[in-house]
């Protein structure tokens, strides 16, 4: 009897921090009593502080998730689940995706219902970000994940019902290739169009969010999903062996 076909689920976060003016002293003290120590001069520390300023959205302990995006790899057909406060955006869907506003508890609970029903996990440095940051969020809201995506860092290691293939991962071997390049060094590479040549990045959610521009955020996502899955039949076709 043959079996049932693995189903696969590509995935991606945004995610902003708070403001480092509103922490408690307690935390601005923990979070930059390191530049204190190593900061040569003035100029040097104040440059450090707003490298971390602008960094908070990188740890889930200072940052929360603003957008998750999910693309079946078969269907092809997705959605993204993202923050708007503030705003009024009514649920859509544009070109297969499925555009819905919820609170971040809210976008976790949805993205561990939809992971229980996918064996295959597909990200770009979804193991080193991605998914410890939503393992932690969800800890916070007290909401238990569906699947285990770091139970070890080669395939070999993992569970059949849930393989992560970290695409950064795959296509540097694990690190030893010395540069590991970013998404947007791969997708030229291999001529696929980068979500970043629409002039945003990463480093410009937290921008957007603060100027409510929800939606922006919520498409570029889908440009990174669009262009994981096309790396992502790069790597199955050539790398895969």
């Amino acid at each position: 009897m043959p079996s049932t076909p693995q189903q696969k689920l590509i995935f991606d976060i945004e995610t902003v921090g708070e403001s480092f003016d509103d922490l408690d002293k307690i935390t601005q003290e923990s979070l930059t009593n390191w530049i204190q120590r190593e900061a040569e001069d003035k100029d040097e520390y104040a440059r450090l502080l707003d490298d971390l300023k602008h960094g908070l959205g990188f740890s889930p302990l200072t940052g929360e998730v603003v957008a998750v995006g999910v693309l079946d790899f078969e269907k092809d057909k997705g959605g993204v689940y993202f923050q708007s406060p503030g705003s009024k955006i009514e649920r859509f869907e544009e070109e297969g995706i499925t555009f819905e506003t919820l609170s971040e508890e809210a976008i976790l609970r949805k993205f561990w219902e939809l992971a229980s029903r996918y064996q295959i996990f597909i990200t770009f440095n979804g193991r080193a970000f991605d998914v410890p940051f939503l393992m932690v969020r969800s800890a916070v809201h007290k909401i238990p994940p569906t699947k285990n995506m770091m139970a070890g860092r080669y395939l070999y290691q993992q569970h059949a019902d849930a393989i992560h293939i970290d695409l950064l991962d795959q296509l540097s071997f694990q690190g030893a290739v010395r540069r590991k390049g970013s998404l947007h060094l791969w997708c030229r590479a291999f001529g696929i169009k980068s979500p970043k040549s629409e002039g945003i990045t990463g480093d410009d959610v937290n921008m957007l969010f603060k100027k409510k521009k929800y939606l922006e955020i919520a498409k570029y996502n889908v440009g990174d999903l669009r262009a994981t899955k096309q790396l992502f039949e790069v790597w199955n076709t050539y790398f895969n062996i």
